[in-house]
């Protein structure tokens, strides 16, 4: 880490509390990037508005172990520090990078408070038992540790977007920012998990992509909108072999079932070679 340290002059390189709160202390106006690393161009993407709305940008890099349910993602999840720091460097738009020890963030044992009401229980929160939960603790903790007066995100994680929005504004003066999906060349969305596919797989996901396009386009036409994405959702297992956690229309504003193509997304969970991946559009 040392030798980090000093290859990285301009971008400081925080390693714990003590040293974030002495480096950030003369800068009121803080963007906050969160991530957990296996850095892209959606996170440069976040980076890039936070630089020009706020005077100075920090970035953390922690893999919350919290958030995972399955001990097996947890352990693939792809981490590589010194290419990401390589990367946030090259960039020039990072002034501060943090690289918390689980320690640092949980210095307070306190067991978290946090549970979803049940009208929140829904698309991955269905599916991914405790991960929002630990989304929303570690992003509660982190808010607590930083202060940003901006936090960016993404739109790709809609869900975790409008949790962490609405629980965060409301306890902290600071605004959560959505930042719009950044897709390759081929639409496929940007995604750390990315790094775990290979070029076939990628190919597949540009065509489901390319399919959940034409069943968006085609839902103003139906009637009953639950039934034609059930059957919308069978034929996608077919055609490309694979598991579905859901397709579903949703409202923007409060995630709630919809039924017309107005103010509503689509949403999709699916695996591919066991890489869970998820999109909406």
């Amino acid at each position: 880490m040392f030798y980090l340290l000093n290859i990285f002059i301009q971008m400081k390189v925080l390693l714990n509390n003590t040293s974030l709160f002495e480096s950030l202390r003369p800068f009121n106006d803080r963007g906050f990037v969160p991530t957990m690393g296996g850095i892209h161009n959606g996170h440069l993407s976040l980076i890039n508005k936070s630089n020009k709305l706020c005077e100075k940008t920090i970035v953390s890099i922690f893999v919350n172990p919290k958030q995972f349910n399955n001990k097996k993602d947890l352990k693939s999840y792809p981490r590589n520090i010194k290419k990401d720091l390589k990367i946030l460097k090259k960039s020039k738009k990072v002034d501060f990078v943090y690289l918390p020890k689980f320690k640092e963030i949980y210095k307070d044992k306190k067991k978290s408070k946090i549970t979803l009401h049940k009208k929140d229980k829904i698309l991955c929160a269905n599916f991914r038992k405790g991960h929002f939960e630990g989304v929303l603790d570690v992003m509660n903790r982190l808010t607590k540790i930083i202060n940003p007066q901006k936090i960016f995100m993404g739109e790709k994680d809609f869900q975790q977007l409008y949790l962490v929005k609405k629980q965060l504004e409301k306890k902290y003066k600071t605004k959560v920012i959505a930042c719009k999906t950044i897709r390759n060349k081929n639409k496929v969305a940007l995604s750390s998990r990315n790094f775990l596919l290979n070029k076939s797989n990628l190919v597949m996901a540009a065509k489901i992509y390319a399919k959940l396009e034409s069943i968006k386009k085609n839902i103003k036409n139906k009637k009953n909108i639950p039934n034609f994405l059930n059957f919308q959702k069978k034929e996608l297992k077919n055609t490309y072999k694979i598991k579905i956690d859901y397709l579903e229309l949703r409202n923007i504003k409060n995630l709630k079932i919809s039924s017309t193509k107005k103010n509503s997304r689509l949403f999709i969970a699916y695996y591919l070679n066991n890489v869970r991946l998820i999109d909406n559009l």
